[in-house]
């Protein structure tokens, strides 16, 4: 794709402080825009990874703040979408909290002008096979949406403290190449599930998912959240064992539910009102093409 006045992010200069896999991803669909400058930062670049043109590594540490210092201060755009290395209260408040404040301290300017915080849908309490909306209230079952309920909440208030718009994107579980956990236990009959539809699960593919991420970078007059998910909810025993059956594995042996991870049905019906367009609808499907090409 050509630059052009018509490119919606036009001399952009994007930060993606986290660079994981989603952030890679999101890197490769903005290599289209060829006017826009994209700069990744983690601990520990990838400096191997065949990246586009107009992308360049940082390193820098969230939980360090120091190192910080370092990040431009002319970035227009700022993604979030960081990872905390445990799976503790500690690692969570350092990376959500603490890393999400001092990195926006750290490149604050007037060129910035939105940023787009990857929540979780984990701020969302137990809703048994009720449909979830961004109205629904949040109630969180674990430390974990504990966090980032009070990450999105600083977040809106100092968007709106200092005139920059702030989206938070409150993504199901991704799924997707070189996400094998789940597939493995599977095959290997590891992996159980309730019956029936007593539990209800989520998902969003990895690719969908960096395309929502690149959707709200660019779209007039966002909501401050949004609910990043397929448009099929799916009963976990449904899901399961079609998984399952897709890997050659036994039937799921019947299990509990896990414990902290609320049953719900999360509705995208805000995400697609805006135009956008998921390629994976339905997870089935997804992991399909994922077991089927698992490099991609």
């Amino acid at each position: 794709m050509k630059s052009s006045h018509s490119d919606p992010l036009a001399n952009a200069k994007i930060l993606i402080a986290g660079c994981g896999d989603l952030g890679i991803r999101l890197a490769h669909q903005l290599g289209v825009f060829n006017a826009t400058q994209v700069i990744g930062f983690r601990r520990t670049p990838l400096t191997t990874a065949a990246m586009p043109k107009n992308f360049e590594w940082l390193s820098a540490d969230l939980t360090r703040t120091e190192t910080l210092q370092t990040l431009p201060k002319d970035i227009t755009h700022l993604v979030f979408a960081a990872a905390p290395g445990a799976r503790t209260p500690a690692d969570y408040q350092a990376v959500y909290l603490h890393g999400l404040q001092q990195t926006i301290l750290a490149c604050a300017s007037p060129e910035l002008r939105r940023i787009v915080f990857i929540s979780s849908s984990a701020v969302y309490s137990d809703q048994e096979d009720r449909w979830v909306d961004e109205n629904t209230p949040t109630a969180p079952k674990g430390f974990n949406g504990e966090v980032l309920c009070e990450a999105e909440q600083w977040l809106s208030g100092y968007g709106l403290s200092h005139q920059i718009q702030t989206i938070s994107l409150r993504l199901s579980g991704i799924y997707g190449p070189g996400r094998n956990f789940l597939l493995d236990r599977l095959r290997l009959g590891q992996a159980s599930a309730p019956l029936g539809d007593s539990h209800w699960v989520n998902r969003i593919h990895v690719e969908d998912a960096a395309a929502a991420i690149l959707h709200m970078l660019s779209l007039q007059n966002p909501d401050s959240v949004y609910i990043v998910s397929d448009s099929t909810p799916l009963p976990m025993r449904a899901l399961y064992e079609a998984l399952a059956q897709a890997v050659g594995g036994p039937c799921p042996p019947v299990g509990p539910a896990p414990a902290m991870v609320g049953s719900k049905r999360l509705s995208n019906a805000r995400l697609v009102a805006t135009g956008f367009k998921l390629k994976w609808p339905d997870s089935r499907d997804g992991y399909a093409a994922a077991i089927a090409k698992p490099d991609n």
